[in-house]
């Protein structure tokens, strides 16, 4: 058993009604069982420059880094900040080298599943939701002036659906020279489905109608993420629409490049 084979995954990103290109990045590498969201900002094109960049430099050192290093829950919370640090100054020297990018950032969802647990780092607004026995939950909380409004009860739950504040996000790659990521883990169940998506979905899309289409789709991913879509542009699609959907269908190992390792640490393989 291999952690790609333990996953079923269908992505989907769409431009919307209202944008006239496409600043959203989405990536998966089965074998590590990565996936990520990237939703990039910042005037014309720097944006598209800035989510490309964090899922190419995340991509390409969270395979070094797994690859090189025994995978354990620590070891990947810290090699997850690490890469996250990483893409940020990589992001933010671009910018001040180019005068046509500065400004520019992007927020990020990244995941990791090893060992029957999922990890995941976060910054900004893109989120993370899990359905479990038909009950989503999101995993996320939006690092965003409109959260931060809400948790101090300066603004109710409902009047922050109809905010024109809920793009401005208080965190996000790139922007400065250092940025804070949230890193967590939880462990995985068979029949999970985990949602990663950029905000052109969930502002678009409430939380309960998210929960019925995939209660009601879930048998079909691929065709969850287009009603996903559909749903979010019918409403108005007025943001770039990014959407990986993930199925547990079996219990997964490490991955077999970590396992390979370990194997050669500790003379498990000849």
């Amino acid at each position: 058993m291999t952690v790609r084979s333990a996953l079923e995954v269908a992505t989907i990103t769409d431009t919307g009604v209202v944008r006239s290109f496409n600043e959203d990045t989405i990536a998966t590498e089965l074998d590590l069982g990565l996936a990520l969201v990237a939703d990039g900002m910042g005037g014309y094109k720097a944006g598209d420059v800035a989510s490309s960049m964090a899922a190419s430099i995340m991509v390409t050192e969270l395979k070094r880094q797994l690859r090189d290093a025994p995978s354990s829950k620590n070891n990947i919370a810290e090699i997850l900040e690490f890469t996250v640090s990483r893409a940020n100054r990589a992001i933010y020297q671009a910018a001040q080298a180019n005068p046509q990018h500065q400004g520019m950032g992007t927020t990020l969802v990244a995941s990791i599943f090893h060992d029957n647990h999922l990890h995941y780092a976060h910054v900004g607004d893109s989120r993370l939701y899990r359905l479990r026995r038909g009950k989503l939950h999101a995993l996320t909380q939006d690092h965003s002036i409109l959260h931060e409004q809400v948790v101090l009860g300066l603004i109710s739950n409902d009047d922050a659906k109809i905010s024109h504040n809920r793009n401005l996000v208080t965190r996000a790659l790139g922007v400065e020279s250092v940025c804070q990521c949230e890193v967590q883990d939880q462990a995985v169940s068979v029949g999970d489905i985990y949602l990663m998506c950029s905000d052109g979905l969930n502002d678009m899309v409430d939380d309960a109608n998210i929960e019925l289409a995939l209660n009601a789709l879930q048998a079909n991913l691929p065709l969850a993420a287009q009603q996903l879509v559909m749903m979010a542009n019918d409403n108005g699609g007025h943001d770039n629409i990014s959407a990986v959907l993930i199925k547990v269908l079996e219990p997964f190992p490490a991955s077999e490049q970590s396992r390979g390792l370990m194997g050669r640490l500790f003379g498990w393989l000849k």
